[in-house]
Formats: C-alpha cells, sequence, structure tokens
C-alpha cells in the first residue's frame, strides 16, 4: 500500500513538473542578463525596462487583451444562455442540431475552423457589405465563437448537478421566472460562468491559428509577434512580457477561485 502510494505521488509529482518546470523556466530567463536567451549571464531587470520601450510588443499585448476580453465576455454570455437553454429547456425541434453546432468547433481543427471563418466573413462582405474589412472585429466574433462552446459545457454540466429546490420555491412563492434567473439561478452559475469566462479568455489570448486566417492589416495579436520573433530567435523582451501575463492570469485565477471558495462556503 505504501508503494503504491509513494509511486502515485512520484506521478503527480512529475505531472506537475512536466506542466510548470517550463513557466518557471520562463520566469527566471526574464530575469536574464545576457541576450541570448539560452545563455545565463547573471541577473537582471533590464529586459523588463526594455519591454516598456518596445512599443510594437506593447501594442499587441494590448490589443490581444482586449480582444480577448471582450471576446471571453460575449462568449461568457452567450454560452450561458446556451447551456441554460440544453439544461432546462427539455426537449425541443433541432435541440440534437443545436448541440452538434456547439460540439463542433470543439472538435475541429484550428485550421478548418479558420479557414470556415474566414470564408464566411468573405461571403457576409460580399452578400451584405458587413464586416466592411477583417481585423479586430472579426477576430473577436471568431474567437466568441469557439469560446461559448466551453462556456456552454462548463455551465450546462453545474445545470445538471444544481439542485433546483430554491428556484422552485421562489417561484412557488410568486417570483417571476426572470427573476429567479438573476436573483437564484445566475448568481448558483457564477463559479462556473466565471470558470467558462477564463477558459474563453485564455484560450483567446492564446489562439495563433484562427486569428491568423481571419485578421488583416493593423490587427496584429501577440501570439503573432511571438510566432514571427521566434523564427528568428526569442527576444528577450518576450520572456518579460510572458512573465507579466503569467502572473495577471495567475493573480485572476486565485482570486477567482478564493470568491468561488467563498461562496460556497456561505451556500
Amino acid at each position: 500500500m505504501a508503494r503504491r502510494s509513494f509511486f502515485l505521488s512520484a506521478l503527480l509529482i512529475l505531472g506537475f513538473a512536466f506542466l510548470y518546470l517550463p513557466i518557471l523556466t520562463l520566469v527566471i530567463y526574464s530575469f536574464n542578463a545576457n541576450r541570448l536567451v539560452t545563455v545565463w549571464g547573471g541577473w537582471s531587470t533590464k529586459w523588463y525596462v526594455s519591454l516598456f520601450q518596445n512599443e510594437a510588443l506593447l501594442t499587441a499585448a494590448w490589443l490581444s487583451l482586449r480582444l480577448a476580453l471582450i471576446s471571453g465576455l460575449l462568449a461568457a454570455t452567450l454560452g450561458t444562455l446556451a447551456g441554460l437553454t440544453l439544461a432546462r429547456a427539455g426537449k425541443f425541434f433541432g435541440r440534437r442540431v443545436f448541440s452538434s453546432l456547439l460540439a463542433g468547433p470543439l472538435v475541429l481543427p484550428d485550421v478548418l475552423l479558420g479557414i470556415s471563418l474566414l470564408m464566411l466573413f468573405v461571403f457576409l462582405q460580399d452578400f451584405i457589405g458587413w464586416p466592411a474589412e477583417r481585423g479586430a472585429l472579426t477576430i473577436v466574433l471568431a474567437h466568441a465563437t469557439f469560446g461559448l462552446c466551453y462556456v456552454t459545457l462548463v455551465v450546462q454540466a453545474r445545470l445538471v448537478g444544481l439542485n433546483t429546490a430554491l428556484e422552485e420555491a421562489a417561484m412557488d412563492l410568486g417570483a417571476r421566472p426572470l427573476k429567479v434567473l438573476f436573483v437564484i439561478t445566475i448568481p448558483l452559475l457564477a463559479p462556473a460562468i466565471a470558470a467558462g469566462f477564463l477558459l474563453a479568455f485564455t484560450l483567446s489570448l492564446d489562439d495563433l491559428v484562427v486569428a491568423s486566417f481571419v485578421t488583416g492589416p493593423g490587427a496584429t495579436t501577440l501570439p503573432m509577434v511571438v510566432f514571427s520573433a521566434a523564427r528568428l530567435g526569442v527576444k528577450p523582451e518576450i520572456n518579460a512580457l510572458a512573465t507579466i501575463l503569467i502572473s495577471v492570469v495567475t493573480v485572476i485565477v486565485l482570486a477567482v477561485g478564493y470568491l468561488s471558495a467563498r461562496q460556497s462556503r456561505r451556500a
């Protein structure tokens, strides 16, 4: 029994090391004084100073953060509505088709998804003149399209295991369905919605393939800049920027986890 426990603990440690050692290495090398990112030259913060003087990187990072925030909010809103529909609407005409359409972006390769969205935007531009050009708007729509599928899965799973006694009691006491939705159901779903938003936000911030197909001049996201730079050698400023993003995302995840834990204890 002790040997089995030791084996499982070793596997767990190896798994965490595989996931987080590369991130830790990146953070450490962001303080590397050497311009060659693979050669250690001592501790220094000069690349953080240099980062804030690199207008191209900062512009791309700010654009990616804005697009990820907007597409995440849009995906969270639409995904929550879709999850509510699938979990609470019962059987309705086209339910199976609706479920299949939501599952499609989850299993399609990014290349196929990017090409299909590009063809859709080109068709809409030729047919109705909208969107007038490809850029930030088309990236947001594309990211929200596959982001809402993940939000739907998270929200639907939460609703399936949710006790409906509070909602039924509220309606028995005379509350209208819309008030029950906003006063009881949405607060109970808040952890799932927050988790879905963070998932959609991260996927948008990380996406390269789909954005490359649907973007246009003047809308270059951070993954595009990093990918272009990596072909010529990764710059130390990229490590510094990645460390800042990791820190921001970590703080957000910890805050959401703390708030979710507090809400669970109150419930």
